[in-house]
């Protein structure tokens, strides 16, 4: 086997649940669909979630002190396409899906069968996106949301809203 086969023979093995970061600062809301994301520390908890540089959520969240993460169910696959289909440079997805605001001012999305709203600790560049850790301050489920949650094989049709290099 290559060495430039080893990482897609392991990569393509994922099937990552998706969840939806959102983020609020100066005014601006933004969002995006996202697959690299996890829990990174156990005591105290903190969560990562890696958000690409090229998207206005990026932009967003540089100067945001909170996120919103957001697991959706697989039947909510029109908010997947919303925010993982379309840029916030062109569409503003939150007038498009019922929210509500959290902590912090942050945007939590109404249709997330689970959401937790974190303060930036952190932020890491690692490649073309940047890690921001996140110490878990509220959180909540949507009453009935129970089921399979939206995963990457999942999202496959939905076209990048943001260009991909």
């Amino acid at each position: 086997m290559s060495a430039t086969a080893a990482p897609d023979a392991f990569l393509h093995r994922l099937d990552p649940d998706m969840c939806v970061v959102t983020a609020a600062a100066g005014g601006e809301r933004a969002g995006c669909l996202v697959s690299f994301h996890s829990q990174c520390s156990l005591n105290p908890v903190r969560y990562v979630v890696w958000l690409s540089d090229v998207n206005r959520t990026f932009r967003v969240a540089r100067s945001a002190e909170v996120l919103a993460v957001h697991l959706l169910a697989r039947d909510r696959y029109g908010t997947a396409e919303l925010f993982g289909g379309e840029t916030g440079d062109e569409t503003d997805k939150f007038r498009r899906t019922g929210w509500r605001e959290g902590y912090g001012g942050a945007a939590v999305l109404d249709d997330a069968a689970a959401w937790f709203v974190g303060r930036v600790l952190e932020r890491t560049a690692g490649g073309d996106h940047v890690g921001f850790v996140l110490e878990p301050v509220e959180w909540g489920e949507r009453e009935g949301a129970g089921g399979a949650l939206l995963r990457l094989a999942d999202t496959g049709a939905i076209r990048p809203g943001h260009p991909v290099d």
